[in-house]
């Protein structure tokens, strides 16, 4: 199949996605009387809240302004981490000959293949819980702005929406500048990234957080000249150290330029390229770029929504207040994911839905502060933790131990060139009990799951030195971590 039909293809998906997402002669239904559930927002919290709830054999509205899915499907996670497979794929390329594979010529890129490929995988994926399938499954799903009138009222297109119980999911977006000029000049966002036609050939990323970082790495493995700037000492602010810096010189090796410690004061135009006046350390700089990428972070969606007629209250930048249990100052009144929550993921907008239908219908007293939650960067290597980082349990007067396996150790990692990393987990000093892991590696966002499975099930480190894995494999990091915790309990033993 040619290059071309297949970027034909790609873009015949575009129309399906936008029938999946938000049908363009879609007609609201006529609202019942009262339902059991109402839910603002139909990203992946609210379709996981509306699905679970009709399972239960609840009347449920699901109301969205947008597209269905939210950020992670139409602009986040999943076009993200498409277009980062395209670039890695293009990167692994460029050492083809070190595996003995050499190209007879240079590979090319063309982005128009590389975001209408993103786009056909994006319509695959919509297709899951596109508009047709909930309204299938019973759901009541309405287009269009939803105000709360009323303690127990919305305001939608079409009618008035009576709940006994609801649910807000409306999400967040990117924090917008906050650079004097930089509006005047123009910026994109995670947003409005992927509409861009054309690639410029300079991108100047502002913020070194996880997406600032991923798109960095990717568009420099697309042919752009990139420059990251970090207002911190260190990339990944969540992350421990040592693996911020396996980060920071993984992007340097790959020809990002990095400017750490360095403030943006300042943006103007000369001509047609951005200027950004910086400051590190006393020392001013001008950085030039055709694009900036602004990734300082995500604000809730609370505007718009009349949350203070029904007595929902706000709290500052953390978006709708919650307690424990996710109920909001209206008791009947629950929230779940980026407009509620600090770490703003689609794995913990899910599960804090999930648990807000428990305790709303179901009695259930499950509280969000237990929730365990793994998470990752998808650089290369990728950069992922759950549980506790040391200075969590030095903050809770917890002693801790750490046992470290490095990649370079590990048979798998070697034979597929991918060495470069760790697998650290930290353990309550004087048990096995597992606090917490980090991991740096090319499979850290898979190998972190077989971490959390063993912190939710009690498994100790004995008990994992002592369990069989696949060879080879990179997870098996992880149990030749568990028997360096044996061998140093062994040997205190023995000098005791």
């Amino acid at each position: 199949m040619t290059a071309k039909t297949n970027a034909q293809r790609a873009k015949t998906k575009e129309p399906l996605f936008q029938e999946r997402v938000r049908p363009e002669n879609w007609q609201n239904p006529v609202p019942r009387e009262v339902y059991d559930l109402a839910i603002v927002g139909a990203g992946p919290a609210g379709i996981a809240a509306a699905e679970k709830a009709v399972r239960l054999g609840l009347g449920v509205a699901l109301i969205e302004r947008g597209r269905l899915g939210g950020n992670s499907l139409n602009v986040g996670s999943v076009p993200s981490k498409a277009v980062i497979r395209t670039a890695s794929i293009y990167a692994h390329l460029q050492d083809a000959e070190e595996f003995g594979a050499p190209l007879h010529e240079e590979p090319s890129i063309d982005f128009a293949m590389v975001l209408a490929h993103m786009r056909a995988i994006r319509a695959r994926i919509a297709e899951y819980h596109s508009a047709r399938r909930l309204a299938r499954q019973g759901i009541d799903l309405f287009f269009g702005e939803a105000r709360f009138e009323e303690s127990h009222e919305l305001v939608v297109p079409g009618g008035r929406i009576r709940f006994k119980k609801a649910l807000v999911a409306t999400g967040a977006r990117p924090r917008p500048s906050n650079i004097p000029g930089l509006d005047k000049v123009g910026y994109c966002t995670s947003d409005s990234l992927f509409d861009m036609p054309t690639l410029p050939k300079r991108i100047l990323v502002v913020g070194g957080g996880p997406l600032g970082c991923e798109m960095a790495q990717a568009l420099r493995h697309l042919g752009l000249n990139v420059t990251i700037v970090q207002n911190d000492p260190k990339f990944l602010p969540r992350e421990e150290r040592d693996a911020a810096e396996i980060l920071s010189r993984s992007l340097a090796r790959c020809g990002v330029e990095i400017r750490l410690n360095t403030t943006v004061t300042r943006a103007r135009m000369e001509g047609s390229t951005k200027i950004l006046e910086t400051y590190n350390n006393e020392v001013e700089a001008n950085l030039e770029a055709d694009e900036v990428l602004l990734s300082i972070g995500r604000i809730p969606n609370v505007e718009g929504l009349g949350l203070d007629q029904a007595g929902v209250a706000i709290d500052g930048d953390c978006g709708i207040a919650v307690d424990e249990h996710l109920r909001t100052s209206n008791a009947d009144i629950y929230a779940a994911g980026d407009v509620c929550m600090d770490l703003k993921f689609t794995n913990v907008a899910r599960a804090t839905a999930l648990m807000a239908i428990d305790n709303a219908f179901s009695g259930g007293g499950r509280r969000h502060t237990e929730l365990l939650v793994p998470w990752c960067t998808y650089c290369d290597p990728e950069v992922a933790h759950v549980g506790m980082h040391i200075w969590d349990a030095h903050a809770r007067n917890i002693p801790i131990k750490t046992f470290t396996v490095m990649m370079h150790d590990v048979d798998r990692a070697i034979t597929d060139g991918q060495d470069e990393g760790f697998v650290k987990i930290h353990i309550e000093d004087g048990t096995d009990h597992i606090l917490g892991a980090t991991i740096v590696a090319s499979r850290a966002s898979e190998m972190i799951n077989e971490v959390l499975v063993i912190m939710n099930a009690g498994i100790s480190m004995t008990t994992l030195a002592g369990m069989v894995h696949a060879y080879p494999t990179q997870s098996e990091a992880i149990m030749l971590a568990a028997r360096a915790y044996i061998e140093n309990r062994c040997m205190a033993e023995r000098t005791r």
